[in-house]
């Protein structure tokens, strides 16, 4: 069998991270294979200008079906790839809906986890060859926080069914890294947006409400808890301290953040700020947005990540909102295309 190249596993990568992550691997010349669940409609518009022309690329992007709530195809697919690095996104990521959904998430986000680890163990045993594994953990096990900021010796307080299955996850991967001696490394992520962000997170719910608003697409934007603070950074930077972990001797634990809190309500002002509006004039409170058990605080230590990998987080808050701003009025702008053209057509018919 000849020597591996350097090949790389990603669960989740149609997702945000999944996506930068990627597109950070191929530069580095590894061979990408990303896991996909299937699915009536196609879920891959984060990558699409990454496998739009998959046949000629090189290092190749290879996209595979399965899930994480099927152990057998897991290992056949360890099997088959023969990783040197797995990257774990995938999960159930909404808080709120975990609330909505806690038995799916705990069996995607929790033990999906485990049957990816027992794959890997399974593989490693049988042909001995070692496959470095990172843990996506959240800066949500933290929950009720016990002490400000949070560092990896923070004492874990998850405060709804996608922090306990986080946990879980964190925690699994951690027995099998003493147990079995697996290389496996957690990362810690707090908050982190981008363009790609999905709709329905807070973050991304308020910059493309927006330019909506701006282009009179829009009228009002509902929210829940303003006073909930973050510490927000930028995907792109947080998947380079992923790559990171796994490129050091020893596994271990890391917290990723910025060091810095804002809340939603200041995400809100700089939001509406850049585009010259006052948010309050757009903004209402809807009950039905609050948690049922709140996360009112969350600040990282990423003094270990930033002396021990070498990492940083190279755009700031600022730069993130404008960044996802300035993007969602494309966005904003093609939709009120697309609304003129068709208020025209409809026009021209009477």
């Amino acid at each position: 069998m000849p020597a591996r190249s350097k090949r790389a596993l990603v669960t989740g990568i149609t997702g945000q991270d999944g996506s930068y992550l990627a597109e950070l691997l191929l530069e580095k010349g590894y061979e990408v294979h990303g896991l996909v669940r299937r699915s009536s409609t196609f879920g891959t518009q984060r990558i699409e200008h990454l496998y739009r022309d998959i046949h000629e690329a090189e290092p190749p992007l290879v996209l595979h079906h399965g899930d994480l709530a099927d152990g057998n195809g897991l290992a056949r697919l360890i099997r088959e790839i023969r990783p040197t690095e797995v990257y774990n996104l995938a999960a159930q990521s909404h808080v709120r809906v975990s609330f909505d959904q806690p038995t799916y998430t705990a069996d995607v986000t929790a033990v999906g986890t485990l049957r990816l680890l027992e794959a890997i163990r399974d593989f490693q045993d049988a042909v001995g060859c070692q496959v470095r594994f990172y843990q996506a953990s959240s800066s949500e096990m933290y929950g009720k926080v016990v002490e400000t900021p949070q560092r990896e010796t923070t004492p874990f307080y998850p405060r709804s069914p996608y922090g306990v299955a986080k946990l879980y996850s964190h925690w699994i991967t951690v027995n099998y890294r003493e147990s079995y001696g697996l290389h496996a490394s957690c990362g810690i992520l707090f908050n982190h947006e981008s363009p790609r962000r999905g709709e329905t997170f807070v973050t991304r719910k308020i910059t493309r409400a927006a330019t909506r608003i701006k282009l009179g697409l829009q009228k009002k934007l509902y929210l829940g808890n303003l006073d909930a603070r973050r510490d927000w950074g930028f995907a792109g930077d947080y998947v380079e301290a992923m790559w990171l972990m796994l490129q050091q001797e020893e596994p271990d634990d890391y917290v990723v953040s910025t060091d810095e809190t804002f809340s939603v309500r200041e995400f809100c002002e700089k939001t509406f700020g850049r585009l010259d509006l006052d948010y309050r004039d757009f903004i209402e409170i809807d009950p039905r947005y609050f948690r049922p058990a709140e996360v009112d605080l969350l600040l990282g230590c990423s003094e270990k990540a930033r002396t021990k990998l070498g990492w940083q987080p190279k755009v700031s808050f600022d730069e993130l909102v404008a960044l996802m701003v300035d993007a969602d009025m494309e966005l904003a702008r093609r939709e009120q295309v697309l609304r003129d053209a068709g208020h025209e057509v409809g026009l021209s018919r009477h």
